[in-house]
């Protein structure tokens, strides 16, 4: 059984390791007539793109996107849409030391335990590589909300690392896109940058908190019970590399609040229903409100390091281990981009859910 799909009627394929000739991903149920050209996914794969400054890995890859099927005359057929990105700056041979090793806090031990093998070269397809081609589908994905949902729009932002978080009080939307963190406050930068090189110049590595929000969501989609879209929305983000929680609105906050404090009051605006708070994160009972949608996910250091750890051999004898290679002091960063490819495949897949199920037959209040 393939465990490499996922999305209902927008289903996603991703294939490829992080040191074969390509990867890429399998996009299937775009709606026809969607305008589409490698340009426009290129963006959002440049957003996440290694080696563009001091703070991620200098694995230096163009991750220049190549559309090999679904589209003619600049428009999805309708069909499976084909996308490739060939690696171009593997060093298989940084890995050559670990081949009959187990990094501590990789997949490799645990790779190796379920299929008797292992790609060691960067983790194979474990790696965050892999995450190019989910950051390529939401691409598509995005280009599909536009026409179904015109105003919908999806940012992503760090919110903490390590022992640095954000002063909400002093929260700037524009100030997201104009730095290596992707944090919404300018004057904090030179702080997390400064932080965060001296964890380098350490053999070290630390964690982040990432958030994203999908503003303009209508209200409506999403399904009880089994089909929640908060719980496609939390297992998105949950299979996302080194992702260790997943928190949607209040989240884990919540068990601190009294149901008082909790509960979003509703009014009646101009437009429809209005809420006092958003402590439901735009979802209730699976179903989206209307306000936005709003999911938070931690991730774990980065396991590849320079200072020495502790592990074992395939045979059974202990060893030290030290990882080479070019490697993010904070995989944090560049999971903003691959956090809104989720939220974006995971809304669309759910518009077009409630399209087919209910159309425009929904409950009008006043």
């Amino acid at each position: 059984m393939s465990m490499n799909s996922f999305g209902h009627l927008f289903r996603v394929t991703t294939w490829g390791e992080s040191h074969g000739p390509a990867l890429g991903a399998t996009v299937d149920g775009c709606p026809p007539n969607v305008p589409l050209e490698p340009e426009m996914l290129q963006q959002w794969l440049d957003k996440r793109r290694p080696g563009q400054n001091k703070n991620t890995t200098q694995r230096n890859e163009p991750d220049a996107v190549k559309i090999l099927s679904g589209v003619f005359d600049g428009m999805s057929t309708g069909t499976p849409i084909q996308l490739m990105i060939e690696n171009t700056d593997q060093r298989s041979k940084d890995y050559g030391e670990i081949s009959q090793t187990f990094r501590p806090g990789h997949a490799d031990i645990t790779y190796f335990q379920k299929y008797g093998n292992r790609d060691y070269r960067g983790g194979g397809r474990s790696s965050a590589r892999e995450t190019a081609a989910r950051v390529a589908a939401g691409g598509v994905a995005r280009e599909a909300i536009k026409a179904l949902a015109p105003g919908l729009e999806i940012k992503g932002y760090m919110t903490r690392m390590g022992e640095l978080e954000i002063d909400r009080r002093r929260f700037d939307w524009d100030a997201i896109e104009t730095n290596d963190f992707w944090i919404p406050d300018a004057g904090a930068v030179q702080e997390w940058e400064d932080y965060l090189q001296a964890l380098r110049k350490a053999h070290d590595s630390v964690g982040a908190v990432v958030e994203v929000v999908a503003r303009g969501v209508p209200a409506g989609i999403g399904a009880p019970v089994y089909g929640k879209l908060d719980t496609d929305l939390a297992a998105a983000m949950m299979s996302i590399n080194a992702v260790k929680g997943v928190e949607i609105g209040e989240g884990m906050n919540a068990a601190r609040l009294k149901g008082s404090e909790n509960a979003d009051e509703i009014f009646m605006g101009a437009n429809g229903p209005e809420y006092s708070s958003n402590h439901a994160g735009g979802i209730l009972g699976g179903i989206s409100t209307g306000q936005d949608v709003v999911v938070r996910f931690a991730v774990k250091p980065t396991s590849s390091i320079l200072t020495p750890r502790k592990s074992i051999r395939k045979d059974g004898s202990a060893t030290e281990v030290i990882t080479k290679g070019r490697h993010d002091p904070c995989v944090g960063i560049r999971a903003v981009p691959v956090a809104e490819a989720m939220m974006a495949c995971v809304i669309l897949d759910h518009l077009l859910l409630h399209r087919g199920q209910v159309g425009e037959n929904q409950g009008r209040i006043g």
